[in-house]
């Protein structure tokens, strides 16, 4: 579904990813692991198709970027730092808006689905103003998953949520890929990225420098791992 391959990109004539090779396939959750600066948003961005690579090439479900963006970008959902939703809308409101923007068939059945399943139905005629960080973040998966899309990307999705909203949140993504969807998510969090990925990759001065599945880690330790791909 992704493949990534020599990828490159610079700011300034200064490289942030180097020659950084990547796949991934329908059903992984992808923790994409690193240090501070270490480029996982970037990355990330680029696969969004938010951002141009300087060199290398990038597949996203079949699609290679840039040329191809408008294509791949049916094909992802996005959720960001900022949950991209209107304070002064209704959770409702929302959706419907982003699902005209889309032209979602049955719209209002699929808005009425989506705030089901994220549990915001009993609050969907209220200003998303008012929401919690948590509210906002389940609003922000309905948004992205409106039209329905194979992949999704989340970018550090924890930050600021509660236990009880890392759960909620959890949950979610689990759903995705139990319905064959593919997350990849970024995260300096390695109690919470042990919980929920199925797959580390760890980005680490400009590459993925190590890689493990949940049953390969060394002793069921994440640390381990971690520390030994970012020790060098």
């Amino acid at each position: 579904m992704i493949r990534v391959s020599h990828l490159t990109k610079s700011f300034n004539h200064r490289p942030v990813l180097r020659d950084l090779n990547f796949q991934a396939q329908a059903g992984e959750i992808i923790a994409l692991l690193g240090p501070n600066g270490a480029g996982k948003t970037t990355f990330l961005r680029i696969l969004a198709t938010l951002m141009r690579p300087t060199a290398g090439e990038v597949a996203i479900a079949g699609f290679i970027l840039p040329g191809q963006s408008v294509e791949a970008r049916r094909r992802i959902g996005v959720v960001l730092h900022q949950p991209q939703v209107y304070g002064s809308l209704t959770a409702e409101e929302n959706l419907r808006f982003y699902g005209r923007l889309y032209q979602i068939p049955k719209l209002e059945e699929r808005i009425r689905e989506l705030l089901a399943w994220t549990g915001l139905d009993r609050r969907s005629r209220e200003p998303t103003a008012i929401f919690s960080r948590g509210m906002l973040q389940r609003l922000a998966i309905a948004r992205a998953s409106l039209h329905n899309p194979p992949i999704y990307l989340f970018d550090e999705p924890h930050t600021g949520l509660d236990p009880d909203a890392s759960a909620r949140l959890e949950k979610l993504i689990i759903s995705l890929a139990g319905g064959g969807a593919l997350v990849v998510f970024t995260s300096h969090e390695l109690d919470r990225a042990a919980n929920l990925a199925t797959r580390f990759d760890v980005l680490h001065q400009g590459h993925i420098r190590a890689s493990c599945s949940l049953l390969e880690l060394p002793g069921g330790s994440l640390d381990v791992f971690y520390r030994g791909a970012t020790s060098a």
